[in-house]
């Protein structure tokens, strides 16, 4: 791989801020339309320049044959789930502290991967990493002001989305051999397949008078967050290998904190803070464990 340059942080920056950027345009679209629906716009539009990007690389894409069902199981839980539970969850949370819900994801991997992988093992640490990591969202959880009574089951709906793309990243090594192209674009196939006739039965969405802003955030979400970023990463990994391109994980939480307050005038009390940085700090040590030898647990 190559050793970084400006450019490459430059690029790494802004993908970590378009995926940062999804969670207040969800909230905003959520003034419009339906969770389903926006899983649904989020997933179609999200498709198209990846299924682009595959015929002008003349990669083959695979979402009919004979591992239609891989591809379809991936699409609906690591597409369809998660992108329904975000966007249930932020109706009643705060954009921001999906962010940081969502920033577990690293934390909620490391723990499923120690029993479903031969190669991710539990060490120590991991396992104070996931500690401190998890401990940031119990003191967030005990922000009253934030989260109460009101909307815990939507902050843990958030919670359950996150863990939902882990099981589909743990289903995707069953595939790892196929080009990444090609199975991004037969898993956003497949997603938009399964949820399309969900969204028109449940919120049929031709009902709807959704207001300006609600329509440029959906746009916004399919062709950015989803669509773009993707091919972005593919970029990022191509040249600069997995471990550069893992560490969004770091900024998505803080961009996510930071535009949330400046585009919704989001609250950030010191318990979001204080949780922020526990969850930062947790991801850190998990990913600075796979780099050093110690013992295992």
């Amino acid at each position: 791989m190559n050793n970084p340059k400006p450019l490459d942080y430059l690029l790494l920056g802004t993908l970590s801020l378009i995926w940062a950027s999804a969670f207040f345009n969800i909230k905003i679209a959520t003034y419009s339309f339906g969770p389903v629906t926006i899983a649904f716009f989020r997933i179609f539009l999200g498709a198209i320049p990846v299924v682009l990007l595959c015929l002008a690389k003349r990669i083959k894409i695979e979402a009919f044959s004979k591992d239609w069902l891989w591809f379809a199981s991936i699409g609906f839980i690591n597409l369809v789930i998660p992108f329904f539970l975000i966007a249930y969850g932020v109706q009643k949370v705060q954009s921001n502290l999906a962010a940081i819900l969502m920033a577990t994801t690293p934390l909620s991997a490391t723990i499923l991967a120690h029993f479903f992988t031969e190669n991710e093992k539990f060490n120590w640490f991991k396992s104070v990493g996931i500690l401190i990591g998890f401990s940031g969202i119990v003191f967030l959880f005990s922000d009253k002001v934030l989260i109460n009574t009101e909307n815990i089951l939507y902050a843990l709906a958030i919670l359950l989305g996150s863990t939902c793309y882990v099981i589909g990243g743990i289903l995707t090594l069953k595939i790892s051999k196929k080009k990444n192209e090609n199975v991004t674009a037969s898993i956003l196939i497949w997603g938009s397949i399964i949820v399309f006739p969900i969204s028109m039965f449940f919120e049929q969405p031709w009902n709807l008078s959704p207001s300006l802003d609600s329509m440029i955030a959906l746009l916004y979400l399919g062709v950015f967050p989803t669509g773009v970023a993707w091919l972005l990463r593919f970029h990022i990994l191509k040249n600069n290998g997995v471990v550069f391109q893992s560490q969004v994980a770091f900024l998505i939480p803080i961009f996510g904190v930071i535009l949330g307050y400046i585009f919704l005038n989001e609250l950030i009390t010191s318990k979001v803070i204080v949780s922020l940085l526990l969850v930062i700090l947790g991801i850190y040590l998990v990913k600075t464990s796979n780099k050093i030898k110690v013992t295992s647990v």
